[in-house]
């Protein structure tokens, strides 16, 4: 018998994403939906393009309606999955595709969240390089995941191998990302119009403001780095949907280009959503496109002794949904990609 879903917030894009990945998963069957000001509306009224959720209704996003089922997805503002998830049953497996359980430090929330900070759950990448216990093993059997940001799981999956291996400087790291409005979510702004994004690029969260810095620090100390002192910088360009992520770091004394390329080949083979691309090629976003799948070109700048590593992902998936979804497979103990595309759309 599949188990039962419900999905908070789920008017958002989000939320979105997650309901059309789930309408195709044999396992995970969707029967609440949730929102805040759209409570009551059918949800193809606000979510148009999910045809097969025709009859489901927008109900209110608390405990007393999300409790019940057997997997609950929390789509909510960051700051706004807290207080419903510590009133969920203990044997709910509750998926957090915001902010408030990803940071372990609290003085980290403090510093780039408002609010209180409520914890940390298992994180949900499980491809991530990590020192000792891996994240498949510590996803297998928990019922608390934190679904990670888009931006942080793209440079966590571009700098990890090095890190891991021991080959690169963690005190000099720098990412600059292209990246989609949606991963904004719906909230209306001038930036994100129409209007301010055709036809520009501008750079935003600049001097390492951006909320995704302290988790991908985390992630690379889980990785083996001592300290971690990264300059991130995104900018919003004029795509719907997807992040390029060009990270670079110092390569060690006597780390060669081989040795990058089997660091990346070896912390990436045999997977499925990972992919190592072949020597000399760089991904595109176009190519991630509707896909659970992260793309990652790696190669050496002899001159100035620095690792590039690019990836390229689609950040309602494979940064948000899509990821919530395999580590709720690994978590239920279900086949990983059951239910997630492995191809994109294109043109």
């Amino acid at each position: 018998m599949p188990f039962s879903v419900a999905i908070a917030g789920a008017s958002g894009y989000a939320g979105g994403e997650l309901l059309r990945l789930l309408a195709g998963h044999p396992e995970l069957d969707v029967r609440t939906v949730t929102a805040h000001s759209n409570a009551g509306q059918p949800l193809v009224a606000v979510q148009p393009h999910l045809r097969s959720y025709g009859s489901m209704i927008l109900q209110p996003t608390t405990p007393e309606v999300l409790a019940g089922h057997d997997v609950v997805f929390l789509a909510l503002p960051h700051g706004a999955s807290g207080e419903i998830a510590a009133a969920l049953p203990e044997g709910t497996l509750v998926v957090d595709c915001g902010a408030d359980h990803r940071l372990e430090d609290p003085a980290d929330w403090a510093a780039f969240y408002p609010g209180e900070h409520h914890g940390s759950w298992t994180y949900g990448v499980p491809e991530l390089p990590r020192a000792g216990t891996s994240v498949r093993e510590q996803l297998a059997g928990t019922r608390r995941i934190a679904a990670p940001g888009c931006n942080a799981s793209a440079v966590s999956l571009a700098l990890a191998p090095g890190v891991s291996a021991g080959l690169i400087e963690t005190d000099d790291l720098v990412a600059v990302l292209a990246v989609g409005p949606s991963g904004a979510g719906k909230s209306t702004r001038v930036d994100l119009s129409a209007s301010e994004m055709l036809g520009s690029a501008h750079p935003y969260a600049v001097g390492g403001t951006h909320r995704h810095i302290p988790e991908i620090a985390q992630n690379l100390r889980h990785a083996g780095a001592d300290a971690v002192r990264l300059s991130f910088t995104p900018i919003l360009v004029p795509m719907a949907r997807g992040i390029l992520a060009t990270c670079t770091a110092r390569i060690r004394p006597g780390v060669t280009a081989v040795d990058i390329r089997d660091a990346w080949e070896r912390a990436y083979d045999g997977e499925a959503f990972v992919q190592l691309l072949p020597e000399g090629v760089f991904p595109r976003t176009a190519d991630t496109v509707g896909a659970n799948t992260a793309l990652v070109g790696v190669g050496v700048d002899e001159a100035a002794g620095r690792v590039v590593a690019i990836v390229a992902i689609d950040n309602l998936v494979k940064g948000t949904a899509g990821a919530a979804i395999q580590s709720t497979n690994v978590a239920l103990g279900l086949p990983e990609g059951l239910g997630l595309p492995l191809n994109g759309v294109a043109p």
